[in-house]
């Protein structure tokens, strides 16, 4: 049975949902599947640097962390970047020559220089697929010692091939999410309050408290709004929420989560969805055809993304959240602007296949 060694950390949830959808679909095509936390599981200390470092800088202090993306999005800066995972080789290599894996994939874009660092020692030389889970390559993923990217548009493959990757090398297959969301259910669809307008507002996993001010915002909003707000794992957030508006508000119906996984089923119910531009959302709402509006962006990657699927014509930015229901109330009342949207996201997913993902990792043992 051949085996594969999916990599992964916590600086956000994304990377660990697009490993747990890979551990999946691996699985389902008679793989061996390993996963593994490389920072968590190879330097305490790293990982408490860099995934705490990434939860305070991106809720906090999100400029800060917009900065220092962009001073490492350069060649020689991002080589720099390397020198602290020169530390975690010999612990990788011990995993690696344990484990056996036949192909290896990494889901985040640090992996990149963890594996190819063992490639160029001639220390492994088993086939690397790179993930690449925003709209825009940040230098990190640079490096001619992966065999095969997978990229979450034909936009992203282009950037790749302006910072000198093989165009034979890159495949835009979309950013791994769960099978679910390749399935419409019809059913849910169905029950739909025309009545209302609905919208899905959610936060990402770490909850970002800027939700509370989009909601304030909306319930001013005088049409009919259906509101399902997810807050993550930000249980405060949650509850404060379930305070505020726990109650009946004149026209408006409001429904207020934590963490759920039935995130597929609320993009069927709803008509836009209100969110920040993680990879890994946006490119659920791509394959769900559901138009964004993007109120908030943490600087660095997912203004990239923002700047993406805005010039797509597949997501609405808003500059001030004060403003988000003159644009809303343009969707509701324009509805061939919404079927426009939807129409543009329906030919950026039209290539997406997650088990494309296992076949190019089939061809790549092939040819060993």
């Amino acid at each position: 049975m051949k085996k594969v060694l999916i990599l992964t950390t916590s600086t956000g949830q994304g990377h660990n949902q697009a490993a747990n959808s890979l551990c999946y679909t691996f699985s389902q095509n008679g793989y061996e599947v390993e996963k593994l936390d490389f920072l968590y599981n190879n330097s305490k200390f790293l990982n408490n640097t860099i995934v705490g470092g990434y939860e305070v800088a991106a809720t906090k202090l999100p400029h800060i962390y917009g900065l220092f993306y962009a001073l490492t999005n350069v060649k020689y800066m991002n080589a720099l970047l390397s020198v602290p995972f020169y530390i975690t080789d010999k612990k990788m290599l011990a995993f690696i020559n344990n484990i056996k894996p036949d192909i290896i994939v990494g889901t985040h874009p640090l992996t990149v220089n963890i594996i190819s660092n063992l490639k160029k020692k001639g220390l492994i030389k088993i086939p690397f697929v790179s993930i690449v889970t925003d709209f825009k390559a940040h230098y990190t993923y640079i490096s001619k010692q992966v065999d095969s990217y997978v990229t979450a548009s034909s936009f992203t493959k282009n950037h790749l091939i302006s910072r000198g990757i093989d165009a034979n090398k890159i495949f835009d297959f979309g950013i791994p999410i769960k099978q679910d969301f390749f399935i419409k259910d019809e059913e849910i669809s169905a029950t739909k309050d025309n009545d209302y307008f609905n919208i899905l507002l959610m936060s990402g996993s770490m909850g970002l408290d800027n939700i509370s001010l989009v909601l304030k915002e909306l319930i001013k909003n005088p049409n009919k709004l259906r509101i399902t707000v997810v807050c993550g794992n930000n249980n405060h957030l949650k509850q404060n929420l379930l305070n505020k508006y726990g109650h009946p508000i004149k026209d408006k119906k409001i429904h207020i989560l934590g963490f759920t996984n039935d995130v597929s089923a609320l993009m069927d119910y709803s008509d836009v969805i209100i969110s920040k531009p993680g990879g890994l959302t946006s490119t659920e709402a791509i394959v769900k055809n559901l138009p964004l509006i993007i109120p908030f962006a943490i600087p660095g990657q997912e203004t990239e993304n923002t700047e993406f699927l805005t010039e797509k014509g597949c997501a609405i930015y808003v500059k001030h959240i004060r403003n988000i229901n003159l644009e809303l109330n343009e969707l509701i009342y324009n509805p061939h602007l919404l079927i426009k949207m939807r129409n543009n996201l329906k030919n950026i997913a039209k290539n997406y296949s997650i088990n494309g993902i296992v076949n190019i990792s089939n061809e790549l043992l092939n040819k060993k």
